[in-house]
């Protein structure tokens, strides 16, 4: 069965979506939502479900429409979370609530979830349009608890690990997974296999998030795309940070939890001090060994996926490349 390279499918799902066209008015509903799905991104998403279909059928572009709405779903959450958070630039260009308006982004995010569901039923499969519908249902709903959690978690000081686990398997894990999962099904996958495909997602979502923090923390700004201590300064309830408090005693928790009161201060000097105490009570190495568990365990659940083992090389190959890995 011929097999495409990761980069090829980016490049057929990036044309695929610039080639959508909103030729309807009002313009003003429209124009932010060319302008989203216009500034790219890595299109993980699509890629994936593309990749998992691809391990079963060979013509991609039959669910090029689906691969869209979940990406077009993806940049809906990123554009309400940018609001929410109210956050000014994504990728380095203005976020829609700062180049239009607050109103313009609540209701342009409301037609690109529209969409997304428009994007998943077109075409789909009659046999496969209740599985699929369920996933992505049952998903975009569980993206929506995740982001709730992740808001409350702001107001408190003991969220535990497990919780904190819980939040990101929501809010970035299912997504991934629901991806595979759609793609194993409408390439025809066994219901065992969709979901080894779809638990791959979630422990793949879980180790890169985690590498997410630990890079905010930790990371080359060059490399990683961004400053460092971003979650430091805004007191994130990190994996990192929840480790932090559980661990720290007497001067050391005290210090911590000095840092997260204090409203005036050296962005700098909170940053390092901050690193200092992660450091000394080993949050880095317990962060890496999950980081480490979860990508091991997320291999091991691909290994069972019943194809010959040729055709998963290059979904492995393009997660092994998030993760910065070597094969």
């Amino acid at each position: 069965m011929k097999q495409q390279t990761s980069e090829q499918l980016l490049q057929q799902i990036h044309e695929y979506i610039g080639s959508l066209s909103y030729m309807r008015n009002p313009m003003g509903l429209y124009d932010p939502i060319e302008y989203v799905l216009g500034l790219g991104g890595k299109r993980l998403r699509p890629v994936l479900m593309l990749l998992a279909y691809n391990l079963y059928k060979e013509d991609v572009t039959r669910i090029f429409s689906q691969a869209a709405g979940i990406e077009t779903y993806h940049n809906f959450t990123l554009l309400h979370d940018d609001l929410m958070d109210k956050a000014d630039m994504r990728r380095n260009k203005p976020t829609v609530h700062k180049k239009w308006d607050e109103n313009t982004a609540i209701l342009s995010g409301d037609a690109m979830l529209i969409l997304a569901y428009q994007f998943m039923m077109k075409e789909c499969p009659l046999d496969c349009v209740e599985r699929v519908m369920e996933v992505f249902g049952r998903t975009a709903l569980e993206v929506c608890e995740g982001q709730q959690w992740d808001m409350e978690f702001e107001h408190r000081l003991d969220v535990t690990v497990d919780e904190y686990i819980g939040m990101i398997r929501l809010k970035t894990s299912v997504l991934l997974a629901a991806a595979l999962k759609i793609g194993a099904v409408l390439g025809g996958a066994s219901e065992e296999d969709a979901q080894l495909l779809y638990d791959f997602g979630i422990k793949m979502g879980l180790a890169f998030q985690l590498q997410d923090d630990f890079l905010d923390v930790y990371g080359d700004p060059a490399v990683f795309g961004k400053k460092i201590g971003g979650d430091i300064l805004c007191n994130k309830k990190t994996f990192m940070l929840i480790t932090a408090l559980s661990l720290a005693e007497g001067e050391e928790k005290e210090t911590l939890l000095n840092w997260l009161r204090a409203t005036d201060y050296v962005a700098e000097e909170k940053i390092q001090s901050v690193t200092a105490l992660y450091n000394k009570v080993g949050v880095p190495e317990l962060c890496q060994a999950r980081i480490d568990d979860y990508y091991k365990e997320g291999l091991e659940l691909l290994d069972k996926v019943n194809v010959e083992s040729s055709l998963k090389e290059e979904l492995k190959k393009f997660v092994c490349h998030l993760m910065d890995r070597k094969l």
